[in-house]
């Protein structure tokens, strides 16, 4: 049996640029917050809301820790908690992306989370029955971009 998957939504998000806390024993730490954002697919249309996050550890090992924490009010009245968790490639791109707010290609570093939902919404338990996986790019204006599919 091999492996689909299915593409679910795009999912963007802009953030202020970002706070650097410099490095510690388990490296960089970096904190980006979110002002906005939006997901956009056939089943799943949502707006973040309240406040979000990525505290990003940048490693030794040139990968950057993703860790994402966001709330989303979909078009038709549900709330949504993601998190995801993910290697971000530390490479030139991405450094000059972090610096300036300039935009990377999907193809530009190796980007990938793992999103997770969390909903008392019964017409979005299907998410929370899924397991996603995304690639992301680094957006104009310091921000984030991510085409999330679904396994199935």
């Amino acid at each position: 049996m091999g492996l689909e998957m299915q593409h679910e939504f795009s999912l963007w998000a802009a953030l202020k640029p970002p706070i650097d806390f410099g490095a510690g024993p388990l490296g960089q730490r970096v904190y980006a917050e979110v002002i906005e954002g939006e997901a956009t697919g056939a089943r799943f249309n949502a707006r973040a809301v309240g406040g979000g996050g990525d505290w990003l550890l940048i490693a030794p090992d040139g990968f950057g820790r993703i860790d994402v924490r966001l709330q989303l009010a979909t078009d038709d009245g549900a709330h949504v908690y993601m998190h995801y968790t993910g290697l971000l490639e530390m490479n030139a791109a991405v450094a000059e992306a972090l610096a300036t707010g300039s935009a990377t290609a999907f193809e530009d570093q190796y980007f990938r989370t793992t999103p997770r939902v969390e909903t008392g919404d019964p017409r979005y338990a299907w998410m929370q029955q899924s397991v996603f996986l995304a690639r992301g790019r680094c957006r104009e204006g310091f921000g984030v971009e991510y085409e999330v599919y679904r396994s199935v």
